[in-house]
């Protein structure tokens, strides 16, 4: 994990491999952004001209390397674009300070340190800087050799040169403000668990199969003091949990369901996290076609997320219960394996005609839901890689929610985009419900196809508690980037949905949420 620090030091003096500032696309060309004075003041006022003859435009994201002007203690100036300056009265805003530090960060892979001098007027903003920093810093190099047969999993250090960044200073910051520290502690626990997701959603499924990634909730729970519990397939057998069964049947490695609990001695409220967990979907006996099948380890995202978002809420000592519900399992085709056309009995005790068996996300995660609204919390949300018709809808980087209180997904889609992460609250029409009438069994899993991710959804509301706030994230277009890195997005797992519900445990405890 890349370190942070606070630093007083200028960009005029700090010592570190390079010196980041930002600059941006004002109305006649390149602006120097506030925290780079004294390094325009090294190249006599001239540092928007210099980088504007070097091509730069202060565009979002992009990146320009220069040699340091004489008076400047590091010997590189890297200059990122901020998109469009703000107006006169106006600050930048925290998600482009974000995604400036992230990009600038991966273009310093190899360097030992570097001192960041962008805007941080207030804390939000050297939250907002330290968070992209250490996102963009991500690297999994976990099974990446030297040329030698060895990876780091053998013991054996990757190439200096493709390390990630060692250390972010943030200057010009008060290392002794109370809120500029609070503000560094958060944003190196929020990182380290959106980059223990990321890990995670990056590890081939012969290494993480619903065992091994309970072994990794236990393990995260004995060093920061949470309460686990681990239902294998007897316990699931015994319980009748015939979603989280009847998905894994057709696979060697079998079902897991994990109950992972940060509580807090002052909690007034509840908050119940589950996630979609499947370590390996082939689509099941409704076997995926070729070009579908290379990136399915990404579908225990959403597990991923939940896990990532307790234990950053013990890591964080939220005054807020918070209770993660990990539904594990693999979608294999073999002679085990559900058919389509058999009938499950859910640990509700409703039966569901499997008409698709890669519509498995659904039937692991009734079961879980039917769990946690026993322990009737106050709110439950629900995160999961679900449908391909909410990627068609939303795109790639955005995410849906839905709700069954309107209210509630408003607070939702607020506190995501408060904290950078795209989404769009969507609707639950009743009339899509019909489509799942089953002449043999309860309801469906599947509908009309028109509509296929709000189907879904109305799916899983049949198994929530009566009484119980729910929402339900759809994650399946962030979740897994399978094109260049970008601000700090990197190629592979993302930690989607961590940051909103760690600020939603946050806002719980502090009593914000309605």
């Amino acid at each position: 994990m890349t370190a942070l620090t606070l630093s007083t030091s200028s960009a005029a003096t700090v010592r570190a491999d390079a010196v980041v500032v930002g600059v941006a696309k004002g109305a006649k060309g390149v602006v120097v952004a506030p925290g780079a004075e004294a390094v325009d003041k090294a190249f006599g006022g001239k540092l928007a001209a210099v980088l504007e003859t070097l091509g730069a435009s202060g565009a979002e994201g992009e990146v320009t390397k220069l040699p340091a002007a004489d008076g400047l203690k590091a010997p590189v100036v890297l200059a990122v674009g901020l998109g469009e300056a703000p107006g006169k009265d106006d600050g930048y805003d925290n998600e482009a300070l974000r995604r400036a530090a992230g990009s600038a960060a991966r273009a310093l892979t190899g360097s030992k340190k570097a001192g960041f001098a962008l805007p941080v007027e207030d804390a939000e903003a050297a939250a907002a800087v330290s968070e992209g920093a250490l996102l963009g810093a991500y690297s999994f190099t976990a099974y990446r050799s030297n040329g030698n047969g060895q990876n780091a999993k053998g013991g054996k250090k990757n190439d200096a040169k493709s390390a990630p960044l060692a250390e972010v200073a943030l200057l010009g910051t008060k290392p002794r403000d109370k809120d500029f520290k609070a503000a560094a502690e958060r944003s190196q626990a929020l990182a380290a668990e959106i980059n223990r997701a990321r890990d995670l959603i990056n590890m081939p499924p012969n290494d993480l199969d619903p065992k091994a990634f309970a072994a990794e909730a236990q393990a995260a729970a004995k060093e920061f003091g949470l309460k686990v519990e681990v239902l294998d397939e007897k316990a699931l057998k015994k319980g009748g949990y015939g979603g989280l069964l009847g998905v894994g049947q057709g696979a060697e490695a079998p079902p897991r369901l994990v109950r992972i609990a940060h509580t807090h001695a002052k909690a007034t409220k509840t908050l119940a996290l589950v996630g979609k967990g499947i370590t390996y979907d082939s689509g099941g006996i409704s076997l995926k076609p070729a070009g579908h099948n290379e990136t399915m380890k990404c579908d225990m995202s959403g597990a991923a997320a939940v896990f990532a978002a307790v234990v950053a809420a013990a890591r964080l000592g939220l005054e807020v219960n918070v209770t993660g519900w990990l539904a594990l399992a693999e979608n294999m085709p073999s002679g085990s394996a559900t058919r389509p056309g058999d009938v499950l009995t859910m640990y509700s005790g409703k039966t569901v005609e499997v008409l698709n068996t890669d519509a498995e996300g659904r039937l692991v995660l009734a079961d879980a839901l039917t769990r946690a609204s026993e322990e009737t919390p106050d709110a439950i949300v629900d995160v999961a890689t679900l449908t391909g018709a909410m990627v068609l809808a939303l795109g790639n980087r955005t995410f849906g929610i839905m709700a069954n209180d309107d209210a509630f997904r408003t607070s939702v889609h607020e506190i995501a985009e408060e904290v950078g992460e795209q989404s769009w609250p969507m609707p639950m029409p009743s009339e899509l419900r019909k489509g799942m009438d089953s002449p043999v069994a309860d309801i469906a899993n599947m509908g009309e196809r028109m509509g296929g991710g709000l189907v879904a959804g109305l799916f899983l509301k049949e198994f929530i508690g009566e009484g119980i706030t729910w929402a339900h994230l759809d994650i399946a277009g962030p979740a897994f980037h399978e094109g260049a890195p970008w601000g700090y997005t990197p190629k592979g797992g993302t930690g989607s949905a961590v940051r909103t519900l760690v600020r939603l445990a946050e806002r719980t405890a502090a009593g914000d949420l309605g």
